[in-house]
């Protein structure tokens, strides 16, 4: 019989939130961060690894001044302090944000962390828009969260699928075997990627659909659902479908629609798993919930977050992790080459 053994079972908590140029002074992110006994972790636990992202986070100079890290960085860390987190790293492009925190006993088994940014806004010339991503091994694999916010507004289709492959382009890591996003063996991508639904229907009558949580009819319009079909962009990452309404565009402080723009999913989380590319080892990543946050009503978007079950099994052999990074960081690591997406416009 063959039997599995865990090197790693951890649970992944992210989360994404366009907060607007907001400041968190006034925010209690208890509920958002499951400290308050709703989390979706197995066992009601709270999760091993937070990793954030944020987009239109406030870049003024007296706060940049102020505060060696963001505001939203420090808040973050004032909530899991307690709970015995530390701080992994964070990387900012002007008003796009990633943190990532963990509690203290994985933290040995973190290795080759990196930080990266890609600017798509103004032709890659200005990074309002863009990319920013940690990279890692974790418990011997390699995993690239990835934050990112795309081209907005209906009519910027084109735009967006063109943020994205200049993100999977100019992203680049020193790791040895994990030079660029897709080599990973786990990618997370999130953020607001402004994806909205194709078609004409009113904002008037996208809400009522909303209202009546007709959620599955207006997904066969959404476009980041209709390019991942066509290949144009994200195919090499799967999403649970949002079964939550759409968290864009609400009036701040409140949760009413501002029909001046047609309510749209543009706050998502996606990944990928190679599961099956190193003899005797099964990797995955279990989806344990997707949701929307409607109790926070400080921007005009809504927080979405996921948590995932990451998992490196063993079939009939037991691996350390030190081992695991071995073959997959160290000098005699040749992972499997990933699928390709086609180029855009094929």
């Amino acid at each position: 019989m063959v039997t599995a053994t865990a090197i790693a079972d951890l649970c992944i908590f992210l989360l994404t939130w366009n907060v607007g140029t907001h400041s968190p002074r006034n925010q209690d992110l208890n509920s958002l961060l499951s400290l308050n006994g709703t989390t979706t972790c197995p066992d009601n636990q709270l999760p091993d690894i937070y990793v954030i992202g944020f987009q239109e986070v406030s870049t003024t100079p007296q706060v940049l001044k102020i505060f060696h890290d963001d505001p939203w960085v420090l808040k973050i860390a004032d909530s899991l302090h307690k709970q015995q987190f530390v701080k992994v790293d964070s990387k900012q492009l002007q008003g796009i944000l990633i943190t990532m925190f963990a509690q203290h006993k994985h933290i040995p088994h973190m290795k080759e962390i990196e930080t990266e940014a890609t600017r798509t806004g103004l032709g890659g010339l200005w990074g309002n828009k863009g990319a920013v991503s940690i990279r890692l091994s974790l418990y011997g694999t390699g995993v690239a969260f990835v934050c990112s916010h795309l081209a907005a507004h209906d009519e910027k289709l084109k735009e967006r699928i063109e943020d994205y492959h200049q993100i999977v382009d100019n992203h680049k890591y020193n790791a040895q075997g994990y030079r660029r996003i897709f080599d990973h063996d786990f990618v997370f991508w999130f953020g607001d990627l402004n994806f909205r639904l194709s078609g004409d229907m009113s904002a008037w009558d996208i809400r009522t659909d909303v209202d009546n949580q007709r959620y599955a009819e207006l997904l066969k319009l959404d476009q980041l659902n209709l390019l991942r079909e066509k290949g144009n962009a994200f195919s090499l990452l799967e999403e649970q479908l949002p079964n939550f309404a759409p968290t864009f565009k609400f009036e701040e402080g409140t949760n009413d629609y501002n029909l001046k723009r047609r309510p749209a999913w543009c706050d998502r989380i996606l990944h990928r798993v190679q599961s099956n590319i190193y003899p005797g080892i099964t990797l995955s990543a279990n989806q344990l919930s997707y949701q929307s946050h409607m109790d926070y009503s400080l921007s005009d978007h809504k927080p979405v977050s996921a948590t995932f079950n990451y998992k490196v099994e063993t079939a009939n052999r037991t691996y350390t992790d030190e081992e695991l990074h071995e073959m997959t960081h160290g000098s005699a690591s040749s992972p499997a080459t990933p699928n390709r997406e086609p180029e855009k416009g094929k």
